[in-house]
């Protein structure tokens, strides 16, 4: 946000408020830090040396540096300007051309600091200035001579003690200068700001001649072909320019010029008024009006102003949003690009506004191509590796993260929700489809480039996911603003389930950029899970856009892997969706028909059962569980089908190849849980937990068939195992009150115990990874008898 006008010095408290660090020019010292009180004092006697001596040596020079050195710090006293006057007026002395800068500077500290110089000695001043300008300007001119003597006119024009026959000269130069030298500040840039000081004093002068003069200057200097370039540091200095300017004026209760900038800017702006200085100058005046509401200034007067500078960016805002024909998420030209991300800027800064379509439409492509461009990005990272051009610069992406406008995305992004709150009805559908869009197609991208990028430029990569972490940031606050506004009794059921399910799969297209816990995020992930959880439909719809097996599974995108090979568990911005689905599809399970837990669910259920990321594990034998333990299907023979399916499909699975490689491995994390039951045995433990628990779960005619798997697990368990795991079964049935399987459970129980007491050194040898044939015929041996005594 911008800074308070408390700088002495204009020119610094615009490139403080613009975002651009004060410029280190000729004119200013190299050193780090001011100078001593010594050497200030020795360049003021040098400098009186050199007039006395008529000659003007390097060592002069370096006085001057020295001096301004310490800018901030000097006070430059009337005999010290009085001696500077008369070193810039000398004929004696020949004066390199990099003094005249320095020279005019530490005039200008003088003019701003000083309380109430001698009248005589303003008048000299105001004379050699016209007297250099005339003489010595086109001879030694350059862009630091150009910008030092605009500020020095412009602050003798706005200093209160300054007779106003010598403000109406420094106002008369300084415009000749604009009109005539401004090609001068588009070959070092750099100075912009002081220019703008300088016009910023002269439009706040006490004499009223030249002012429209010099506000056509302002607005029209940046259409010119040889002028500068239009940029967004620059339209915010001249958004805090016009603030500056019309604050004052305010203050002072100086109506006349208020109205003017009202009606030859804001209403009736020549055709020659570059739209992206008016825009910013609007911007400005909006700021001025809202700090200075509570005024004596008559209401009136402020009210046009306020009223004018709306209707000026909200006509700016239609020309742009007719031109692309509503929201734009593709690439515009320079001039589209420059107003969109001076509107969002504009916006930021100028406080509140009145809300309508265009304004929010524009705000909506600001946010998704301006200042989180991230298809543009991964497209241009896309084609930067793959053809080796120099599309994409290495710091181009860093230079973005460090750019005011991409510092400020919060307060754009608060700015476009309250927007969202008060626009009709059709403009907030059309941007909602464009969110949700944006966040699929991050998606998509941002897996691309996270493949491609990741071991091979890890640090672009991180950059970039940056931009992405704050993009989830605007997306999560639109979706909440979004679930205020639709989930309610004032919109259809159906409307309030479409959006629901739509915010559910936007979320987990960009949970991979979530670092934090956000109560915005858990607030609206609450209020859409309430709507799915309530409609079968709503359920069907957002199991139904997880990716496919096949798509988890299989890199559709066959010219990434040309190179290199695609492994389904490494993609972690998949994962992160995923993972998504399978931490809020259990909240809503009871609505998850058989048949589409069958086709859609199981298989990804599974395969992430052998993720080594170890929350995903867990997730989605969490899921597996829930199913496992509903049971609210209309057609319930069927979903019993299915989960005697499962539970034997997940049983075999686990088991069959043991002690290969087995899901187990997955819990355990690769490491040997059966010899290690004394150390990280947790994830075994939750295998027979789970097991245990389908023991009361399954139907009674397979519960024999569980009994004999079960048993196979249990006697390939080390000792301290199959104890602690016999007491859990012990628990199990001696709290038991189910009199159907009760007696076949302790039956078997019994049994158990028994082969567990006589077989353990046998079974033992048969367990260790990677044994020998003998093992594996122990383990053949095992499990026949198991299967005949049991």
């Amino acid at each position: 946000m911008a800074r308070q006008a408390n700088s002495i010095f204009l020119e610094e408290w615009l490139r403080n408020n613009s975002g651009v660090s004060a410029i280190i020019t000729s004119r200013q010292s190299s050193a780090s830090s001011s100078s001593s009180a010594r050497a200030i004092i020795q360049a003021w006697t040098d400098l009186r040396d050199s007039l006395q001596n008529h000659r003007f040596q390097p060592h002069h020079l370096q006085s001057l540096k020295v001096l301004l050195n310490s800018q901030t710090s000097l006070h430059v006293a009337d005999p010290q300007a009085k001696l500077l006057l008369s070193i810039i007026s000398s004929r004696n002395l020949d004066l390199p051309s990099e003094s005249y800068p320095l020279l005019l500077r530490l005039l200008y500290i003088w003019v701003r600091k000083s309380f109430k110089p001698s009248p005589a000695l303003i008048d000299l001043a105001v004379e050699v200035l016209t007297n250099v300008f005339d003489a010595e300007f086109s001879v030694k001119k350059s862009p630091f001579f150009y910008a030092e003597g605009l500020l020095l006119l412009g602050a003798f024009s706005f200093a209160p003690y300054v007779p106003e026959k010598s403000k109406m000269a420094c106002l008369q130069l300084l415009c000749g200068l604009l009109e005539g030298e401004y090609r001068l500040v588009s070959s070092f840039e750099g100075i912009l700001p002081d220019m703008l000081a300088g016009i910023g004093y002269a439009l706040s002068s006490t004499v009223d001649v030249r002012f429209v003069r010099i506000l056509n200057s302002l607005f029209e200097i940046w259409g010119k072909e040889d002028g500068p370039h239009a940029t967004v540091c620059y339209g915010l200095m001249i958004l805090h320019l016009i603030e500056w300017v019309i604050s004052g004026f305010i203050k002072s209760n100086y109506t006349q010029k208020i109205e003017v900038i009202s009606q030859e800017i804001l209403e009736k702006p020549k055709e020659n008024y570059v739209p992206f200085a008016l825009l910013m100058g609007a911007a400005g005046a909006l700021r001025a009006s809202a700090k200075s509401a509570t005024s004596g200034m008559g209401q009136g007067i402020l009210s046009r102003l306020r009223i004018s500078a709306e209707n000026l960016i909200e006509s700016v805002a239609q020309d742009l949003i007719s031109k692309a024909g509503g929201v734009s998420t593709s690439d515009d030209d320079i001039a589209s690009s420059l107003l969109l991300q001076c509107i969002s800027l504009a916006l930021a800064r100028s406080g509140s506004l009145s809300s309508n379509r265009p304004l929010f439409l524009c705000l909506a492509s600001a946010l998704l191509k301006e200042i989180f461009p991230l298809q543009n990005l991964y497209m241009r990272v896309h084609k930067y590796l793959h053809s080796n051009s120099s599309q994409l610069k290495r710091n181009e992406v860093r230079e973005h993260l460090d750019s005011v406008l991409f510092k400020e995305a919060g307060v754009i992004a608060g700015v476009f929700c309250n927007q969202y709150a008060l626009v009709d009805e059709e403009s907030k559908c059309i941007v909602e489809d464009v969110i949700w869009d944006y966040c699929q197609d991050i998606y998509l991208g941002h897996r691309r480039v996270a493949l491609l990028l990741r071991g091979r430029d890890d640090e672009l990569l991180g950059v970039l996911e940056k931009i992405a972490e704050s993009a989830f940031l605007m997306v999560v606050l639109f979706t909440l603003s979004v679930t205020k506004h639709r989930l309610n009794s004032k919109f259809p059921h159906e409307t309030q389930i479409e959006t629901s399910v739509r915010i559910l799969v936007s979320f987990s297209c960009v949970e991979y950029f979530r670092r934090m816990r956000l109560s915005e995020y858990m607030d609206t992930i609450r209020g859409v899970v309430v709507s799915v959880q309530e409609n079968e439909s709503a359920c069907v719809s957002f199991v139904e856009s997880m990716p496919s097996y096949a798509d988890l599974t299989n890199w559709q995108d066959f010219s990434v892997l040309q190179k290199m090979e695609y492994i389904w568990y490494k993609d972690e911005v998949q994962t992160a969706r995923i993972l998504f689905y399978l931490r809020v599809i259990p909240t809503c399970i009871e609505r998850v028909t058989a048949p589409i837990f069958r086709r859609v669910l199981a298989p990804t259920m599974f395969l992430y059962m052998g993720h080594p990321n170890k929350k995903v594990a867990r997730a989605s034998h969490s899921m597996f569980v829930g199913f496992i333990s509903s049971g609210k299907d209309s057609d319930q023979d069927e979903r019993v089908s299915l989960k005697e399916q499962l539970v034997f499909y997940y049983m075999e699975r686990s088991l069959a190849e043991y002690p290969g490689t087995t899901p187990f491995k997955v819990f355990a994390y690769k490491a040997d849980i059966w010899k290690n039951w004394q150390g990280e045995s947790e994830p075994c433990k939750e295998i027979i937990e789970l097991l245990l628990r389908l023991i009361s779960l399954v139907d009674i005619q397979v519960l024999s068939n569980l009994m004999k798997l079960l048993a196979q697990l249990i006697m390939k368990l080390p000792k301290d195992g199959q104890n602690l795991v016999l007491n859990e079964l012990f628990s199990l049935v001696a709290e038991s009150d189910d009199v159907t399987r009760k007696p076949t459970l302790v039956s078997w129980l019994q049994s158990l115990s028994y082969l567990c007491s006589q077989d353990t050194s046998r079974v033992a040898n048969s367990t260790e990874v990677g044994g020998d044939r003998n093992s594996v015929s122990a383990q053949a041996t095992n499990s026949s008898d198991l299967h005949a005594r049991l």
